[in-house]
């Protein structure tokens, strides 16, 4: 049996087979790599999935402990936890150290975001809304100059996951996400063309892109936002998937390596459940209609949204059977990236959720960690 310290290393070489060796072989890797799996803790198997945060600018004790322990995969960062980019570089070098003491040798993944316009996780570029490229006569050129500054902003403190850019097709002026110009354009084919510039753009600097929010908030009014309360969007199936889906097979064309997926409820698709914790918007519409092979990203799990959905613990373990790979435990403290983790572990360990998707959401976590280095 592997140690847990050997972990990565077997799993990538696993991986490595079983895109390249015949189907003999790629039994062999299936196994190795379930091997390495089992010898996690199952709070470090757990920890895999969450995404912690912290108020302020510095972080507490209790999160470079989880971290050390091989309890999480990576940091979300806002607007609260930076004051100036030499210290949240120092903020993000503390924990990288704190990284290589873990048990798992895979980098964390160091996220926030960086849209542009009045939604910017760093200070800086870039500053453009994505309304104002959309409106723009060399709108392609400007969505590729906002993903260079995104990326180069972000890579020189040291992170490498940007959640933007925003693919939602605003449908009335001034709505939820025009209101705050982060909608590139009414027009599906103009975002999906600008958000695939944007990826290209910010990737080149080592920065995942993370495209959101699934299947799209377009059609949202002004006073309906997910992060307050439940919000149900009553679009035909057949113009979510020609105007709000739309722009995501751009996107996932251009090499998006993550989807964050939307709180709205869409009856068309999943009248019981909000996107997020729809197998039906996860696992048929992103995955199988539209091919994407990459991790899937919750919301925050504090959202109004999921109020009818109980604890923090039983919402990440509804996103997670679901399909969500990463959860995002933002805008709160420690433990709540602590209580979504111990949930996910007890589930696993009852039975609740399936074994082999948990460790295929691993797996496709461990690949975009070591691919960022």
């Amino acid at each position: 049996m592997p140690r847990p310290f050997a972990f990565l290393s077997i799993l990538l070489a696993a991986l490595a087979a079983g895109c390249s060796a015949p189907e003999s072989r790629e039994v062999d890797a299936q196994s190795s790599t379930e091997s390495a799996l089992d010898t996690l803790t199952p709070a470090q198997r757990a920890g895999q999935r969450i995404i912690y945060s912290y108020p302020g600018l510095t972080p507490p004790a209790a999160l470079f402990d989880r971290i050390r322990a091989g309890e999480a995969a990576g940091v979300h960062f806002w607007s609260d936890n930076v004051s100036n980019p030499s210290q949240i570089r120092d903020v993000i070098a503390r924990l990288v150290r704190a990284q290589e003491e873990s048990p798992i040798h895979a980098p964390l993944l160091f996220i926030t975001d960086q849209e542009g316009g009045t939604v910017r996780g760093l200070p800086g570029e870039p500053v453009i809304s994505a309304k104002q490229i959309g409106q723009s006569p060399d709108a392609v050129a400007l969505a590729w100059q906002a993903g260079s500054d995104a990326g180069r902003n972000l890579h020189d403190v040291g992170m490498n996951v940007n959640l933007a850019p925003v693919l939602d097709v605003f449908r009335e002026p001034g709505n939820f996400i025009d209101g705050a110009e982060r909608s590139y354009s009414q027009d599906p084919h103009v975002v999906g063309r600008l958000g695939a510039s944007f990826i290209g753009a910010e990737q080149r600097f080592g920065v995942a892109a993370g495209v959101k929010h699934f299947p799209g908030l377009g059609s949202a009014t002004a006073s309906q936002n997910t992060d307050l309360a439940p919000v149900t969007l009553d679009v035909p199936r057949a113009d979510l998937r020609r105007v709000d889906e739309g722009p995501y097979t751009a996107a996932i064309a251009a090499g998006a390596k993550l989807v964050m997926l939307s709180w709205a409820t869409y009856p068309s698709l999943d009248a019981q459940r909000p996107a997020g914790l729809s197998s039906v918007v996860v696992q048929q519409e992103l995955r199988k209609r539209l091919g994407f092979k990459g991790v899937t990203i919750s919301e925050t799990l504090i959202a109004g949204a999921l109020q009818p959905f109980g604890s923090v613990g039983q919402r990440s373990v509804l996103a997670a059977d679901a399909g969500l790979d990463l959860i995002l435990c933002s805008f709160g403290d420690v433990s709540q990236g602590d209580e979504a983790k111990s949930a996910l572990a007890g589930a696993l360990q009852s039975g609740q959720l399936d074994k082999a998707a948990f460790n295929a959401s691993v797996r496709r976590i461990v690949a975009l960690r070591n691919g960022l280095k």
